[in-house]
């Protein structure tokens, strides 16, 4: 396990206000604003749910009745393997939304389980089908979600089918600088929000392999790591581990 003196990094940067970061990014903020625009007191159409760590937002096979954005703190998805087992196909941070997988068949294809105290916006499918159907630009927003959603699923399938240990956990940290910085946060000095085994079930390696491939690029001075916050050194570096391979 990496291992560094406690310390602040330095010039830590100044964050945004949680709340404020994820109503601006959010993917579902455009039907939520409609929907409290048009349904006022309507608290079953748009509400918020708090989450403790490791509950669970939804289960796999179960019936889907809304769409979830996080509001605050992080969550993972995970797919039901044989013999118990399940693997990481998602990291959800703040403006993130939950059930797109579910929205042809309205049942949930994955569990959803808080990583940490958070919270999350609830919009009720069937407030979301009947905003869709008179707003153009509503429905609009949700398909081009759903195409995000279908591309992200691309882009892991090629991660964990073409590339090299030291690749997979490259594009992970380039992610999540991209992620973090479209929120309004640093793009050098962010959390990487999972423990090393969740992160090797997304990526498809063992948590001694994460750690090996984090302990390399430590040493090579591209990053520096305390606990789960990375600072990244040398951002390009860390894409020419890439190579030619496209990043979205």
């Amino acid at each position: 396990m990496i291992h560094f003196m406690k310390m602040a990094f330095a010039a830590e940067v100044a964050r945004p206000v949680a709340g404020q970061v994820s109503c601006a990014a959010c993917g579902l903020g455009q039907l939520c604003r409609a929907e409290t625009q048009d349904g006022g007191s309507d608290t079953s159409s748009v509400h918020q749910r708090r989450l403790q760590p490791g509950e669970r937002l939804f289960e796999a096979g179960t019936p889907q009745s809304a769409l979830y954005a996080v509001h605050a703190g992080f969550l993972k998805t995970c797919r039901p393997l044989q013999a118990g087992t399940s693997q990481v196909v998602g990291l959800h941070i703040m403006g993130d939304v939950l059930g797109l997988d579910g929205i042809s068949s309205r049942v949930h294809a994955t569990d959803a389980v808080a990583l940490t105290s958070g919270e999350v916006c609830v919009i009720a499918l069937v407030h979301a089908d009947r905003l869709m159907e008179r707003d153009h630009t509503s429905g609009a927003r949700l398909r081009a979600l759903l195409s995000e959603h279908v591309a992200r699923a691309g882009d892991q399938f090629v991660t964990l089918g073409s590339l090299s240990a030291q690749q997979r956990v490259a594009a992970f940290l380039l992610d999540m600088s991209d992620r973090w910085a479209a929120r309004g946060y640093s793009a050098t000095i962010f959390d990487l929000c999972m423990t090393r085994k969740d992160i090797g079930s997304y990526l498809g390696l063992t948590f001694e392999t994460v750690s090996r491939m984090l302990s390399d690029f430590r040493d090579l001075r591209w990053l520096r790591v305390d606990g789960r916050r990375v600072e990244l050194l040398d951002r390009a570096a860390i894409e020419r581990t890439l190579g030619t391979i496209p990043r979205r």
